[in-house]
């Protein structure tokens, strides 16, 4: 893979590491109430179901590093990760709010395509 498209996928694992800190830990604080618009009341009722998807977000990230850890050998593995990463987004970006397309799909896409692109 290219340097540029290895930094992407870092940039993508990260912001997946940012998001399951986000839903796992401040949910319910100042930070993730100012991130997701979220009341204290609406938060507290959905608390367990943001752990649950802050923890699937750290599956993501940890593919994509698993992936890049296997270096060409994990391409594949990349490409996965990155797809279920745009599938996510997409689907976050019609039910949820258009902001998760660009913070969360666009990213991976610009990755994906990196990838593909740097396919000798």
């Amino acid at each position: 893979m290219t340097l540029a498209a290895t930094a992407v996928i870092v940039l993508v694992a990260l912001l997946h590491l940012y998001f399951l800190v986000l839903e796992m830990f401040f949910w319910d604080k100042p930070l993730g109430l100012r991130t997701f618009r979220l009341t204290r009341e609406s938060a507290a009722i959905s608390k367990t179901l943001a752990a649950n998807q802050g923890l699937y977000n750290g599956f993501l990230a940890a593919g994509l590093a698993w992936g890049l850890y296997l270096g060409d050998a994990g391409r594949h593995i990349v490409l996965f990760f990155l797809g279920c990463v745009i599938v996510a987004g997409v689907f976050g970006a019609l039910t949820v709010s258009r902001r998760i397309l660009y913070v969360q799909a666009l990213p991976a896409a610009i990755a994906l395509t990196l990838v593909l692109l740097g396919r000798s």
